[in-house]
This record gives structure tokens, sequence and C-alpha cells, in this order.
């Protein structure tokens, strides 16, 4: 799990595939057509078990890994 640490919440809108967003006390299941909020501060962890298409509403400051720094980390993201 990791915490976004920035001074908005984000958002994540499911294309395609089904995404489970878990959180410390429950989980919640994103199908295509729904999206779900993120408040700041929320230690999240996003899973899904088979391929899944997501567009993420965040800050361009935020790193992909959140306030976890490891192998994953990516200091500067590819733009379209």
């Amino acid at each position: 799990m990791h915490t976004v640490n920035i001074a908005q919440k984000f958002s994540q809108f499911v294309v395609k595939g089904l995404l489970r967003m878990k959180f410390r006390d429950h989980e919640e299941l994103i199908r295509p057509g729904e999206f779900i909020i993120v408040p700041r501060g929320v230690e999240h962890l996003p899973v899904s078990d088979e391929e899944t298409q997501v567009l993420l509403f965040e800050p361009k400051s935020t790193l992909n890994t959140g306030n976890v720094t490891n192998e994953r980390t990516l200091a500067q993201l590819e733009t379209l």
C-alpha cells in the first residue's frame, strides 16, 4: 500500500477491465465507466487480476509510486 501526499485527492476512471482498490479496512470494485476518488493521505493499493485500462487524474508532480521510492519509481514520466 502507498499514500499519495498531494494537496488534492486523485481519481481513476476505468476504461476496460476491473480494478480493485484496496484500503486498510475494505476494498472497492470499479467497473468500466466508473471512477473512484481517493482522498489525500489515504493508503490504498490498486489491484487488477486481468488487463485493465484506466485514466488516472492527478497532479503532474505526483510520483508513480506515491510516497514510496523503489525500483519502480520513475522520476520522469513519458508524456503524450
